[in-house]
């Protein structure tokens, strides 16, 4: 009997659902319109496609201008076989680019199914002509939802026509028999078994296509010229063994690994698919090739994107908020700084959950930053990021992170603080424990701990609240 796992790896390149692109009209310009894009992508989701089946799923080539009408009624499932085919031998023949940019991607839940899509306009937005040169992106969707599936092929081929056209960006679908059976009754293993076996799909497709593998997620955004800074960091440890560098510290986000390893890795992934989580699979790769402790590229290039959604009525009265489980929380607060404030960028624009920061220079030890919520709250975890994204400049070269309790006074204000932690390279990421304590947070204050010539730039103050952990995974 044929595996299934097995059977994954050997029809990876065979799959897909790029025929969908034949039910558009070839652009006259191949350039992208990012405005367009970005209109496009906050637009209403386009109806599902009628008449969708598992046994069309092939990587199908764009059809040219001058045959577009002449195939675009094409029925007989062997037509799609044939051109399939050819297409796979274009593919095979290929010129390998220095990049692959992997991304696997399921249905998303919630009022932000749109993340694939702000992501990938991220990475196309972030790379410039030259760089895209080197770059191939290689999208694993997933999941055995049809109507989501065709949906989302419709979507990104109408956004991203021009570079898939251009073969810069490629769609692939595992079929249902290419996973193993599900256990009895769905579970976090289960979930976390499924992104294995995703993921292994994924990299058994892109070992040929580029030196390099890049792995995002569907919920990022990229620093701009994200390519040339990888390939700066691989130069410098061109001398120095290594098995994947990080360029993210959360989750799989940002983790680079040489394609010629990828195979291994699928293979690894298949073996202890149900064993452990993604991340933590390839923390025992890692060191199974050799590298002990992980390679942290600073500054970070990749982030998870964070999704804010104001409260409808309904919302509002019910005291709950949906938004993605990745996202930070940030409950209501007033951000107030005794650092200099100039008429373009204010405190409170660090604490927004969009691309907005706090900017200011000259700072001086004891100078702070301090968010007062407005109500207390049991925080797990506070993220603080200061500098430019890519060059890390006009960060806080010294500096801590406080929590403050006992709110008094009129403006409000805490009467005791106690240290989080201190910034590593003008960042902090850090759990807060232990929670046992049974005080609520009220106050997070950022604190300069030496005196700082020059611009600073505070990009985020993200807070994640105890009990939104709890709702996101109760089902």
């Amino acid at each position: 009997m044929h595996c299934p796992l097995r059977h994954c790896c050997v029809i990876s390149m065979g799959l897909g659902v790029l025929w969908l692109l034949f039910m558009l009209e070839v652009p006259r310009e191949v350039e992208d319109d990012q405005d367009r894009m970005a209109v496009k992508v906050q637009a209403a989701a386009l109806p599902s496609l009628c008449r969708f089946r598992e046994d069309q799923m092939f990587t199908l080539p764009v059809p040219q201008e001058d045959s577009y009408r002449r195939r675009k009624g094409l029925g007989p499932l062997e037509d799609w076989r044939n051109l399939t085919s050819k297409y796979l031998e274009k593919l095979q023949q290929r010129k390998k680019t220095w990049l692959t940019v992997g991304i696997s991607s399921r249905p998303r839940p919630g009022p932000d199914p749109s993340g694939l899509l702000y992501t990938l306009l991220s990475v196309f937005r972030a790379t410039s002509k030259v760089e895209r040169k080197r770059l191939t992106v290689l999208v694993h969707l997933a999941g055995a939802d049809p109507a989501w599936l065709a949906e989302t092929v419709l979507n990104i081929s109408s956004l991203f026509s021009p570079q898939i056209l251009a073969g810069q960006l490629l769609l692939i679908h595992a079929p249902p028999d290419a996973y193993p059976p599900a256990g009895a009754g769905a579970s976090g293993r289960e979930l976390y078994s499924e992104q294995n076996v995703d993921h292994a799909f994924l990299m058994s497709s892109a070992w040929k296509l580029s030196e390099y593998f890049l792995l995002l997620e569907d919920n990022a955004f990229c620093a701009p010229n994200f390519i040339s800074h990888v390939q700066w960091k691989v130069d410098t440890l061109r001398s120095q063994p290594w098995a994947f560098l990080e360029f993210a510290n959360l989750g799989v986000l940002g983790k680079l690994f040489r394609s010629s390893d990828l195979p291994t890795l699928a293979h690894f992934l298949l073996l202890f698919y149900r064993e452990k989580p993604l991340d933590r699979l390839l923390a025992h790769f890692r060191v199974l090739l050799a590298q002990k402790d992980p390679i942290l590229c600073t500054p970070f290039l990749f982030y998870h994107r964070a999704t804010y959604h104001p409260l409808n009525d309904r919302q509002k009265a019910s005291g709950t908020r949906r938004k993605s489980p990745y996202a930070p929380d940030n409950p209501p607060g007033t951000a107030f700084t005794d650092m200099k404030v100039f008429e373009v960028h204010f405190p409170w624009e660090a604490y927004t959950l969009d691309e907005s920061f706090f900017w200011t220079h000259n700072v001086s030890a004891g100078n702070h930053l301090t968010v007062i919520l407005n109500q207390p709250a049991d925080l797990r975890r506070v993220q603080v990021l200061t500098g430019t994204i890519v060059e890390g400049r006009h960060a806080l070269e010294r500096g801590q992170v406080e929590l403050g309790y006992g709110p008094e006074g009129m403006p409000q204000r805490c009467s005791s603080f106690v240290l989080l932690g201190r910034l590593l390279e003008g960042q902090l990421d850090q759990e807060v424990v232990p929670r046992s304590v049974g005080h609520q947070v009220s106050c997070v204050r950022l604190l300069a701990n030496a005196n700082q010539a020059g611009g600073l730039i505070v990009r985020h103050i993200y807070l994640w609240e105890e009990h939104a952990r709890d709702t996101g995974h109760s089902g």
